[in-house]
């Protein structure tokens, strides 16, 4: 499709478009199923990046503290509750600009080997990676890998200043390359258009292949982070980029994704309605507010709706080998350093270093 023609999509009359949507998800999926995840943090805060959203972002100052890494058995326990409450699958999401080799590189693919183990699917998001990284955690038993774009071309250029997009389709491509699937979405209500929005359903929607699942998340407004002030996103603005998600991309696995604390019943309804079969379960989504299992199992059961099973479609690994520590990568990546500034990100730089030598001197 053109953008032109992802726009016409997400115009039409809204509930014109969420009976549209519905009849192609019902082609191309059971629409009582959802697929649940649980997103883990491993490695939380103390990011480089100037993500304007982000809250484990250093140079601003957050609620979010920076933390060591998770041990190995501390996963093993949360992956195990995770698949008690009904999650097929378990995101382990590190707070890393990109995967640098070493020790606590070589620690994730041992939590990806025992989670795999556990006869989940695991994904991983732990920024920008080499091809060589990807095949060393797909033989590791990886299952997909989360690389968001975030939004447009364009717009990415008013949120972020310390990495590019073009690196993000970069790693995206190295993560199909070691024959991954990819999970890949963005962010609304970030202060972009309607434009913004379909360039980045485009973007997506004209990866070959397609990614295997799309997050639509809304943006949770973070207090010291640069977007604090920006307000919550009208429900209809995430029905809409569901329904146009799902049409745009019928395969696709449409992610309901941040934001959900603040939805209805009802709201979370129409999302479902219009496409939307996969969600994140668990109080936090890394460092944000999320419904309880319970209010999603009480939901569930309202809707008639059901989690779904690992591996559902049949496309579990079949050749995982461990043999990633043999492997060596000669090769020293280059990811890009945007050359343009954001003032804002700057200024909330500037206080965030303010606010923390503060605090410094009020524990003194």
């Amino acid at each position: 499709m053109t953008l032109a023609e992802i726009i016409n999509i997400h115009e039409k009359p809204l509930l014109e478009l969420v009976f549209e949507a519905a009849k192609v998800h019902r082609l191309h999926h059971n629409p009582q199923e959802v697929q649940v995840s649980t997103l883990l943090s491993i490695k939380t805060g103390g990011c480089p990046e100037d993500c304007a959203y982000c809250p484990q972002a250093a140079r601003y100052h957050t609620d979010v503290e920076a933390e060591a890494m998770m041990t190995l058995e501390d996963v093993k326990k949360s992956a195990l509750v995770a698949k008690a409450n009904g999650s097929s699958r378990l995101c382990m999401g590190a707070a890393w600009r990109n995967i640098e080799d070493g020790e606590d590189f070589d620690q994730v693919l041992e939590m990806v080997k025992t989670v795999n183990a556990l006869d989940m699917e695991v994904c991983c998001t732990l920024g920008m990676m080499t091809e060589m990284q990807a095949k060393k955690l797909r033989q590791a038993g990886l299952y997909a890998y989360n690389h968001n774009i975030d939004s447009s071309n364009d717009f990415y250029k008013e949120i972020i200043s310390t990495r590019t997009f073009d690196d993000r389709l970069k790693t995206i491509e190295n993560a199909r390359k070691a024959d991954l699937t990819v999970c890949s979405g963005g962010i609304i209500g970030m202060g972009e258009s309607v434009e913004d929005r379909c360039a980045m359903l485009l973007t997506l929607s004209q990866m070959d292949p397609q990614p295997e699942s799309v997050p639509i998340n809304g943006l949770v407004a973070v207090k010291g982070t640069p977007l604090e002030d920006q307000n919550q996103i009208p429900i209809w603005d995430m029905i809409r980029m569901v329904a146009t998600a799902r049409i745009v991309m019928p395969n696709t696995a449409v992610r309901l994704s941040a934001g959900r604390a603040g939805m209805t019943i009802e709201g979370q309804a129409l999302c479902f309605m219009a496409g939307a079969n996969s969600i994140f379960a668990g109080d936090k989504l890394l460092t944000t507010p999320n419904p309880s299992r319970n209010a999603d199992m009480e939901m569930f059961e309202i809707l008639g709706l059901h989690p779904m099973e690992s591996f559902a479609k049949g496309d579990r690994p079949a050749d995982v080998k461990y043999v990633y520590s043999e492997q060596t990568d000669t090769s020293k990546a280059v990811w890009e350093r945007p050359k343009h500034r954001l003032e804002r990100n700057v200024e909330y730089a500037k206080l965030g270093k303010k606010s923390r030598n503060e605090a410094d001197t009020f524990k003194q």
